[in-house]
């Protein structure tokens, strides 16, 4: 029985027959013929390549002896850097020799004859799907590229900015390890993201949350485990280490790393080996460590909160990114880019900005730095207009000014929920780094929002 044929791939899909025996050529044009949409065929060399002259096919069914030059000789069509074709060669001589030419010249397929249709079928169609999967493949990266470039960090032209894009060039380059400090939202990852993309490392990018992980899970997401490890681990898995191998390994919120774990990430950067949970052997590593955090370290060294070590270990080179009120020439551009961006992102109208309308962004605070101005530049396209009320510097905001713009006839419980609410937001919904700044405990908020959460559903249940 005949296999069915992906009548999708097919369709699109061009196909060039050349074989001396007409009886051949017409079973295999006939055959074909019901499923592609060109099918050619030639009785020998020079006709096929005056067929290729005039059109690409995407896969050519070539016979090996033909009068004249053979299907291996084809030199025009096998070595056109221009115009590839896949190749299905079609022999009656189960001679080694003319295998190993064939597949020197890119053979993607090799069939003996007498054959049966189904096997010729089977043959074309793994050839297309590979033909399709290298295609998506190409496309895939390229849309990748295209979104790491449309991301890139380094858009102002401030001195503070220039001055970081020229440092970044010079080290990223090197091995060393980079500590990249600074605020919440004034793009350490996407700075970390261009270090790795300048690096010329051959390996993946893999950024890694400390914040985000339980710190009982941190050592086997970093380093990996072994089968049986814990309850759960019902098989082996690579850590996050193993994975970054040959790349960069980028460790965001560094400064939420419980004391332990950092002894264990002080010996993983100096044995450049890691140890996976529960087995006795130690798994070599190629990986260059990018770290970040918006505390400052030598104070959490002082503190007892970070190892002096692992923080001398880090700080090879420290980037301090300046908080976007620091660079408000900045805004205008930023804004511009962000608009465009997304509102191509979301299907409307970019927002036109006015003089005055710039004036304002670039003379507001900012506090969530560049995520926050893109969130608003989200808002404008969202509303079709500028909120200029959100630029009010007397509207309730996170940290020590929180208080002030609550309205007086709010219960107590609300302006604590709101509040937190917002901290957490502005933390993007870090709960450590939330807690931190709220000045109470991590398990003390996580008590709150899952109260939150309880009522919301009963509220959501009774209605």
């Amino acid at each position: 029985m005949t296999a069915m044929p992906d009548l999708h791939l097919c369709r699109s899909a061009s196909v060039l027959v050349v074989d001396d025996e007409p009886g051949m050529r017409q079973f295999l044009e006939k055959a074909l013929g019901k499923h592609f949409g060109l099918v050619e065929a030639a009785g020998s060399i020079e006709q096929a390549e005056a067929l290729r002259q005039r059109c690409h096919f995407d896969l050519m069914i070539l016979d090996v002896k033909l009068p004249g030059r053979s299907g291996i000789e084809w030199h025009e069509a096998l070595q056109d850097p221009n115009r590839h074709s896949d190749v299905i060669f079609m022999t009656a001589y189960a001679e080694l020799d003319t295998a190993i030419q064939a597949l020197r010249v890119g053979a993607a397929d090799f069939i003996l004859k007498p054959f049966r249709l189904e096997q010729m079928m089977n043959a074309v169609m793994r050839v297309l799907k590979r033909r399709q999967l290298a295609r998506e493949n190409f496309l895939l990266k390229r849309e990748v590229r295209q979104f790491l470039e449309a991301d890139n960090p380094m858009i102002g032209n401030s001195a503070s900015m220039q001055q970081l894009e020229g440092v970044l060039q010079r080290v990223a380059p090197t091995p060393s390890a980079v500590l990249i400090e600074g605020e919440s939202g004034t793009g350490k990852d996407l700075v970390a993201r261009a270090l790795h993309q300048q690096s010329g490392r051959q390996g993946p990018y893999v950024p890694v949350n400390c914040g985000a992980i339980a710190p009982d899970l941190l050592e086997a997401e970093l380093f990996g485990h072994t089968r049986g490890a814990f309850t759960g681990a019902n098989k082996a898995r690579d850590g996050l280490f193993s994975y970054a191998s040959g790349g960069t390994l980028f460790l965001d919120e560094i400064g939420e790393l419980p004391l332990a774990m950092q002894a264990k990430l002080l010996r993983a950067l100096e044995e450049k080996a890691v140890r996976p949970v529960g087995s006795e052997q130690e798994v070599k590593v190629d990986v260059r460590i990018l770290a970040a955090t918006n505390r400052k370290l030598d104070e959490e060294v002082k503190a007892g909160r970070f190892r002096e070590d692992l923080y001398f270990r880090l700080n090879v080179l420290t980037l301090t990114l300046p908080p976007l009120r620091e660079r408000s020439e900045d805004i205008p551009q930023l804004a511009h880019y962000f608009s465009r961006k997304l509102s191509q992102e979301l299907g409307l109208e970019a927002i036109p900005f006015s003089h005055d309308d710039l004036k304002a962004m670039e003379h507001y605070s900012w506090s969530g730095n560049i995520r926050e101005l893109k969130n608003f530049i989200e808002r404008c396209i969202l509303l079709g207009r500028l909120p200029l009320e959100d630029l009010n510097e007397d509207r309730p905001a996170t940290g020590a000014q929180a208080g002030a713009g609550y309205p007086s006839c709010w219960p107590l419980d609300e302006v604590e929920k709101t509040h937190i609410l917002k901290v957490l937001e502005a933390c993007d919904s870090n709960k450590s780094a939330a807690a931190r700044q709220l000045g109470i405990a991590r398990k003390t908020l996580d008590r709150k929002l899952a109260a939150w959460d309880r009522e919301s559903s009963h509220s959501e249940g009774t209605q």
